[in-house]
């Protein structure tokens, strides 16, 4: 540490030290990452990059201000710190905002516009026609609106004091990540982990997308129960019970319990559907429920996801009826043959679901095959995460990354990974238990990294899936909808004998959990992967371990064979006054920006150091304004213990409360540094934020007319020794936590950055009687604070004496700063008597003058 002579304020102050100091730190550079040459020097943490998609909000402050504590402190602690930030800008959110900020929506058949304008924004909603633009032109707005987003989510993350390394920033729609991306498909792909299947998928008809299993949510959805009959051979009906009878033409069999009496004797026979009129089988099967309806449902390809797995495993056919866009579709499916089937289809064909439903309802009342009326029902459905509708079932062509193969691997990896807290391992390995397939990773929208693959095309024109065109990675990044495989021109796109590009794009999560590899420089930067990977830290929220986390895991597992990261820390959620998740889907959310400029910086941080790993916190602003004053406090107490002369070259510790306060301060320092090794940083704070209050309200107190003492003695020389040592390792203590602060209190007697000065280490002061001797030193100046108080006297009163009586050890402690005591109280005379029984302080103040 560069000691030097102090240069305080006249009046220290929170109010523009961010400005000041953001902008000294980008300048001198102190938070880059310098590769030190061998890996143990290096604390690399995966960073956390947030959707770009409008403005941030309070739970961003919250967990990336954890993140932020560590990096600091593993700083101080030697260790060179890689943090860099990314950006997550491609993938729904992104595009939703573009069409809505500008009013446009993509349409891929369109030819891109080469003098396209950029449109004025939507002020207010409707207040024009959305207008259509190619795929192109769209993803060009898109790169547009999400730079202007990235400044401004920068800039509250310089202003809140991140110390990232903003010269690595990444962004994962950027060229880089692309490239990335695409030689891990590539090689996963080669290795046969990667594959593309024409397989029953989860569809969002809203956004028109598939959905992987990790984006599911179930959300209460109103419907009815319809009882509907089916026709044996006798004519005699069997009924089943229904939410979906618009699936009626697309059943394609009936299935019971083994176990189930009441049909055990139908089993392998066929009975006949109301209206359509086709022959099913009656099976059975062990996901059937007896207890539920009339114990036997119908098999439709396909209404939910134990329809696929019968499907699958009783080997039935398809007979798909739900289009692609939420529509019954035109054509009846396969081995609905009769006229009168094809009849009542032609009145579904090119309805919406609910329309469907309803006229089916009707068909059925008609026919008699419906057994009463519809009962009212609410039931849990399977919905996007972000979508609004609820999920279908179609068959598409898709690509899948195989998960089920390495469930126990994953399950071994999630064992080996240390987990802040311990017990979010249990949502983890809940997860990988859960998997019913693999890890589907393609979706039908726009901005996103493509797939690096074309198809020939054969003579009539269909695409030969079966012999992908693949670029090789010395030609990555590639768009195939707009780049031209080798050995093929441009003007042989689309036409047969020519190719095709493969249309869709990669899941956010496909990019997403390649962050490690992205930020480490994989496969492009040998010698800071070498140093960086696998990297220390992910910290995260806990609502996205089925995703983020444990797709992490599993790419590094398929490209490496190891853990992405050593340690994962787990943040929980801002909770709103009403104990709601704060989210931007739910309109309840906070923005930072004027929470920072009101309590400043480190107030803000303060009150999310104060929130535990993994635990969700209510939204506090009371919290902020503690954060307020202690920063404040810090600031004050360190010009007041800078303004006493410099100690002597020859002053020693000598006075038993100095020797005390600094062993006290020593177990604070091995607490805190224990508790930020594991990522407690609740616990280091409320540790260091203790002993501060007691130095500041009691030991300053005591300390101070020794301190002032013009004669300079020893007694004089160990307090303001004592206070500069303090005061130096509780800037040091509070640094990770109130960075501005403590950065101009330091500066006022150092050339050096606090953040970059070595965290503090026990200087082995005092002996095991520390805690006790701060304690009476407390219980005594605090009795005597209160005899003022309650008499209405001013805290500079004089007191006449003061009696301690009680145990002899603890009278002599007290005995031992007499001195301070009777300086801090104003008090004439110390009485000690030890009498063996409880400790009693008796106070009597000085008569107050007529």
């Amino acid at each position: 540490m560069s000691e030097t002579t102090p240069n305080v304020p006249d009046r220290p102050a929170l109010d523009g030290l961010d400005a000041k100091w953001a902008d000294q730190w980008e300048q001198s550079g102190i938070y880059r990452f310098t590769a030190p040459g061998e890996r143990a020097a290096v604390f690399s943490i995966d960073t956390p990059p947030p959707t770009v998609s409008g403005s941030l909000h309070v739970g961003h402050v919250f967990s990336y201000t954890h993140t932020d504590i560590v990096a600091r402190f593993q700083r101080m602690r030697g260790k060179q710190v890689f943090y860099p930030m990314g950006w997550d800008d491609n993938g729904l959110p992104t595009e939703r905002r573009v069409q809505n900020y500008f009013g446009v929506r993509c349409e891929p058949s369109l030819p891109y516009d080469p003098d396209f304008q950029v449109p004025e924004p939507v002020v207010k909603k409707g207040e024009r026609p959305v207008r259509d633009i190619s795929r192109r032109n769209f993803i060009e707005l898109c790169e547009l609106l999400t730079a202007e987003d990235e400044k401004a989510f920068e800039d509250t993350w310089r202003r809140l004091g991140l110390s990232v390394d903003w010269s690595r920033t990444y962004t994962t729609i950027g060229r880089h990540a692309q490239r990335v991306s695409q030689r891990a498909f590539l090689r996963l792909l080669d290795r046969g982990e990667a594959y593309q299947a024409e397989a029953p998928t989860l569809w969002d008809v809203g956004f028109r997308t598939a959905v992987a299993q990790a984006e599911l949510e179930d959300r209460e959805h109103a419907g009815a129960w319809h009882r509907i009959s089916f026709h044996q051979h006798d004519g005699s009906p069997i009924h089943i019970e229904t939410t979906r009878p618009e699936l009626l033409p697309a059943c394609v069999a009936l299935i019971a319990h083994p176990d189930d009496e009441r049909y055990r004797h139908l089993f392998g026979q066929t009975v006949t559907s109301p209206l359509f009129g086709v022959e099913v089988p009656v099976l059975a099967h062990p996901a059937a429920e007896m207890e539920r309806g009339a114990g036997i449902a119908m098999c439709c390809t396909f209404g939910d996801l134990t329809d696929v797995q019968w499907w699958r495993e009783l080997k039935l056919p398809a007979r798909t009826v739900i289009g692609r866009d939420g529509r019954i579709l035109p054509e009846p499916p396969h081995g609905l043959d009769s006229e009168e089937g094809r009849k009542a289809y032609a009145e579904l064909a090119g309805a919406t679901v609910h329309t469907a439903r309803e006229r089916v309802v009707a068909l059925l009342r008609e026919s008699g095959d419906l057994d009463g009326e519809p009962r009212k029902t609410v039931r849990p459905v399977k919905f996007y995460e972000k979508g609004d509708k609820p999920l279908e079932i179609v068959s598409s062509r898709q690509w899948f990354i195989r998960s089920l193969d390495h469930q126990d691997a994953m399950l071994a990896r999630g064992a080996e990974l240390k987990w802040h807290p311990a017990y979010m391992k249990a949502r983890y390995d809940d997860w990988v238990r859960g998997l019913n397939g693999d890890w589907l990773v393609s979706r039908q929208r726009f901005f996103g990294v493509p797939f690096p693959i074309w198809y020939p095309l054969d003579e009539a024109g269909e695409p030969v899936y079966g012999a992908p065109i693949l670029p090789g990675e010395d030609q990555l990044p590639v768009d195939p909808s707009s780049d031209t495989p080798a050995g093929y021109t441009e003007d042989q796109r689309g036409k047969p004998g020519g190719f095709v590009g493969d249309p869709d794009i990669m899941d956010t999560w496909a990019t997403s959990s390649l962050t490690p590899q992205i930020a480490c420089g994989w496969g492009e930067d040998d010698e800071l992967y070498a140093q960086t990977f696998p990297m220390d830290l992910r910290p995260q929220a806990h609502d996205i371990i089925r995703t983020w986390l444990f797709a992490t895991v599993l790419r590094a597992e398929l490209e490496s064979q190891t853990l992405p990261w050593y340690h994962a820390a787990l943040s929980g959620w801002i909770l709103d006054p009403d104990r709601k998740k704060m989210s931007k889907s739910k309109g309840n959310v906070v923005t930072p920006i004027g929470l920072l400029e009101q309590f400043s910086p480190d107030a803000v941080r303060y009150w999310a150091a104060n929130g535990r790993p993994g635990t969700d916190t209510a939204f506090d602003q009371g919290q902020m304004k503690i954060g307020r004053r202690l920063a404040t406090k810090l600031l004050n107490a360190s010009k007041f213990a800078l303004g006493f002369p410099e100690p002597t070259a020859d002053a020693r510790i000598t006075e038993t409360l100095d020797q005390a306060m600094l062993a006290s301060l020593d177990d604070v320092i091995r607490q805190a540094t224990d508790a930020l090794e594991t990522f407690e940083y609740t616990t280091a704070l409320e540790r260091i934020e203790r002993f501060f209050w007691f130095f500041c309200d009691d030991y300053l107190e005591l300390i101070k007319q020794r301190a002032y003492d013009e004669e300079g003695g020893a007694a004089t020389q160990s307090a303001r020794l004592a206070l500069r040592k303090a005061l130096a390792s509780l800037q040091r203590l509070f640094a990770p936590f109130l960075p501005y602060s403590t950065e101009e209190a330091w500066s006022w007697w150092h050339t050096d950055s606090v953040h970059r000065a070595e965290w503090p280490t026990p200087a082995g002061a005092g002996d095991g009687d520390a805690a006790e001797v701060i304690t009476l030193a407390s219980t005594a100046i605090s009795a005597i604070r209160k005899a003022k108080s309650d008499a209405k006297r001013s805290m500079r009163s004089p007191v006449e004496s003061v009696r301690i009586q009680g145990p002899a050890n603890q009278v002599e402690t007290l005995g031992s700063i007499g001195a301070d005591l009777r300086a801090a109280g104003n008090v004439e005379a110390l009485e000690l008597a030890p009498d063996g029984e409880e400790l009693r302080i008796e106070v009597v103040l000085a008569e107050v003058e007529a």
